[in-house]
């Protein structure tokens, strides 16, 4: 049997980073990912699913990643069960294993002039 997902989608609000009992890093944030049709009307759906890391890339997450960076994650979907109050809930979260940044963030965004880190000597080498 297999569990993956791949996801694509922006962060719709600042990651969460917090430490278990035992000091291990764990980042929340939640993304949302438009599906690939269309309504009627023109619309689409917009799915919002939460994801979490673990350890260093919980860390890598927590510094890199804000609201509106567009990432993509690779993981395995998990079902949380849980109870409050004598309800019963279901949440589905993707416990995420790798994550892409896909975009610069706004405040190390380049212009198209720029260079990036390290190519202006690339070409001085050959």
């Amino acid at each position: 049997m297999l569990n993956r997902i791949v996801l694509i989608g922006r962060l719709t609000r600042d990651t969460e980073l917090r430490y278990t009992n035992s000091g291990t890093p764990v980042c929340n944030f939640t993304i949302a990912v438009e599906r690939n049709y269309t309504k009627k009307n023109g619309e689409t759906d917009t799915d919002f699913i939460n994801i979490v890391t673990w350890r260093g890339l919980a860390e890598n997450c927590a510094k890199h990643l804000g609201k509106g960076r567009l990432v993509g994650i690779e993981g395995q979907l998990q079902i949380r069960k849980s109870e409050s109050n004598g309800r019963k809930y279901i949440n589905p979260e993707v416990n995420a294993d790798n994550v892409r940044f896909l975009d610069f963030a706004k405040d190390t965004q380049q212009d198209s002039n720029d260079v990036v880190d390290g190519f202006d000597d690339f070409n001085d080498s050959f």
